[in-house]
């Protein structure tokens, strides 16, 4: 058992399903406090009801568009309302779309840049103003990708999100680091989810021949990685990355490679 998680309150955005979701339970699970958030009504209905009913008064939600500053105020203002403090924020929402550089259009790179790059900065803004009045210190976890380490096709937009965040999360340290509060950043690797299975049908079993560990990742993956950097026996790991990939960008290999 981790420490420093218990009556601990997190803020994790995108938690309908996925890695959101797995980091939102496993945090429950430790008996943290934590305030969901989903912008579809339908996909969170029955997570949460899963959640509540596992982890009664623990857990709250907050529907509406991460990305939107309005809404960012109202998660806040949410969470001090319901539990009084802000201990860890993870900024997990994020849009993925694929296109053509040449064809990729103004109003998709801004639904992008709005939510991946502008729900993260604002997210974090506005919690750490909380967690320095508090003066006990806190936990920050952005969601990256290997996509923002290494190039991937039909994903220029995506990516550029993802290295920012790597960005991010380093210069960070200079204005929360003084305060006690760490900053960290994950980037998973190839990972089965609700999306990635949607976009492709055998998406384990074509990336498992890509990674040297032959599997591809799970939320639960990701969910563990989450928690361990926001306990305390993290606490001298500042402003770092940590890739979760199972050795996929060592070689950087892609499904493409499978036909030569």
């Amino acid at each position: 058992m981790l420490s420093g998680i218990k009556n601990k309150v997190a803020i994790v955005t995108g938690a309908g399903t996925g890695i959101g979701f797995s980091i939102a339970k496993l945090l429950l699970q430790n008996e943290a406090k934590v305030v969901i958030n989903e912008i579809d009504e339908k996909v969170m209905e029955s997570s949460f009801q899963e959640l509540s009913a596992e982890f009664p008064g623990r857990c709250i939600l907050h529907l509406g568009d991460a990305g939107d500053i309005a809404v960012i105020n109202e998660l806040i203002s949410t969470t001090i309302e319901h539990f009084g403090s802000i201990d860890f924020v993870i900024p997990n929402a994020g849009i993925t779309l694929f296109g053509d550089f040449f064809k990729f259009q103004p109003e998709d790179f801004q639904k992008v840049i709005q939510l991946n790059l502008q729900g993260a900065f604002f997210l974090v803004q506005k919690a750490s103003e909380i967690m320095i009045r508090q003066a006990k210190g806190g936990r920050v976890v952005l969601m990256s990708s290997i996509t923002g380490i290494k190039g991937y096709p039909d994903l220029t937009c995506y990516s550029m999100t993802k290295a920012a965040l790597r960005m991010m999360t380093k210069s960070l340290v200079l204005v929360l680091g003084p305060h006690d509060i760490t900053i960290n950043c994950i980037a998973p690797g190839a990972t089965l989810t609700e999306r990635t299975k949607n976009e492709e049908p055998d998406y384990a079993g074509t990336w498992a021949k890509l990674i040297p560990v032959g599997k591809v990742g799970t939320p639960e993956d990701m969910a563990q990685t989450c928690l361990f950097l926001l306990s305390k026996e993290a606490a001298h790991i500042n402003g770092q990355t940590l890739v979760v990939d199972g050795g996929w960008t060592a070689i950087g290999r892609y499904p493409n490679d499978l036909d030569s």
